[in-house]
């Protein structure tokens, strides 16, 4: 089995969407910024995003059933690095955006590139994570097509296509 360190040297060059997840209900109002979020299939609607089981968020989450993954867009850079404190309170790391609902009434970042409003409906432990698979309820896009990757241990600004090179 490869060592963990290697693991996560070579995790670091997948290049990975940049998110915020936030959740509210029974559990609380609860965000954090998170790269391990990916599409399992389009029918039904479904993600899988995966979160530390020694995490609040995981309780959070489990509690409340309900998320929202706001996909962010270059200009939110600040925004994910704030939900990524852990040193800070919910009050703090909501206060300076302007956040809505869909669907769910999971907070909404207003002009996330993407908000993918979701309902949890599985879970798997896997190692030290659970994996929770959610179902897409709704979903809202912004004009500006533009998006933020974390690839080499940094965030990088992804633009729209060159002209012809859309697959």
């Amino acid at each position: 089995m490869v060592d963990r360190q290697i693991f996560r040297a070579a995790m670091a060059r997948l290049g990975a969407p940049v998110t915020i997840i936030t959740s509210d209900g029974a559990g609380g109002r609860y965000g954090m910024t998170a790269s391990a979020v990916c599409s399992v299939t389009d029918d039904p609607p479904t993600l899988l995003i995966c979160v530390n089981r020694s995490s609040n968020a995981n309780m959070v989450l489990k509690a409340n059933g309900v998320l929202c993954v706001n996909i962010l867009a270059a200009r939110h850079q600040p925004v994910s690095e704030r939900f990524a404190r852990s040193g800070l309170t919910m009050a703090e790391r909501f206060g300076e955006e302007a956040w809505e609902t869909l669907a769910t009434g999971a907070p909404v970042l207003a002009d996330a590139s993407v908000a993918l409003d979701c309902r949890l409906v599985e879970v798997s432990e896997v190692g030290t994570h659970s994996v929770f698979f959610c179902r897409v309820e709704d979903a809202r896009f912004h004009d500006d097509v533009e998006g933020l990757i974390y690839f080499d241990r940094a965030y990088h600004r992804v633009g729209p296509a060159l002209d012809g090179m859309r697959a």
